[in-house]
């Protein structure tokens, strides 16, 4: 299996200082504790083991999805998970957003080059999760809020967390439409592929996380708590393809 995207599924701050954590990502991951799409096929087959390639590349955007495709073809891989977009929105200005349009391009041009290369191969589109949630869990810590500015973090979203002018809020709504507007082009380009791709259902972008879900490193990106959630919340929309394991409840928004 392959993880193809960004930050989110390297496992990035997951386990130390803006390091990828690989083995916390919520997708390939072989840690115990986070319970990944990987560890939850190998529970199912056992051929499956060792087999786990992490494509994600921190900063990747939705231009960078066709070259990781291509990889994981060259790799043989009969199972992928997406999750690509977060970056397509961190911007520094709304006008630098990628296009909606743009991005369900390239993010279907990307898994067209992928079932040409792997027709039987699975795929598993997760949602972008709502970064103006991050906005709010966060914009009352003052760590959060100075590692947001020092760092440059999402300066789209989370520029000037405190204000409440008309003109702030307005572009944080616009922001997060626009992650919104991604997640449904994934959903769309996802039910065109076919059969063999399943999206998330919206669980991601609707799940109401907490700041302690969050990397105290960064102040952004999914802890090991967070990663093991994102497996939770992901796997549950496809789990005819995994066994679960055991006393694991249902995912839960």
């Amino acid at each position: 299996m392959a993880a193809l995207g960004d930050s989110i599924s390297a496992g990035f701050n997951a386990c130390g200082w803006y390091v990828s954590c690989t083995s916390r990502s919520w997708s390939a991951g072989d840690h115990e504790q986070v319970r990944s799409h990987y560890l939850r096929l190998l529970a199912r087959d056992g051929a499956v083991e060792g087999h786990n390639v992490n494509l994600a590349v921190p900063g990747a955007t939705s231009a960078d999805l066709a070259g990781q495709v291509a990889r994981a073809v060259a790799r043989r891989a009969d199972y992928v998970t997406v999750l690509v977009g977060a970056q397509d929105a961190c911007v520094a200005e709304e006008r630098k957003m990628t296009p909606v349009a743009v991005y369900r391009e390239r993010v279907a041009a990307a898994l067209r080059k992928l079932k040409e290369g792997r027709p039987g191969a699975r795929v598993f589109v997760a949602g972008i999760p709502d970064v103006k949630r991050l906005w709010r869990v966060g914009k009352g810590n003052a760590a959060a809020r100075a590692v947001w500015a020092v760092g440059r973090i999402c300066p789209v979203m989370l520029a000037r967390p405190l204000s409440t002018a008309p003109a702030d809020r307005a572009r944080r709504d616009r922001v997060r439409a626009r992650v919104a507007a991604y997640n449904r082009a994934l959903a769309e380009v996802c039910a065109a592929y076919g059969p063999s791709c399943r999206s998330d259902g919206g669980a991601v972008f609707g799940y109401r996380f907490t700041l302690e879900q969050v990397s105290g490193w960064d102040f952004f990106h999914p802890n090991a708590a967070g990663q093991r959630q994102l497996a939770r919340l992901t796997s549950a929309a496809a789990r005819e393809w995994f066994a679960e394991p055991a006393g694991e409840p249902a995912a839960r928004r």
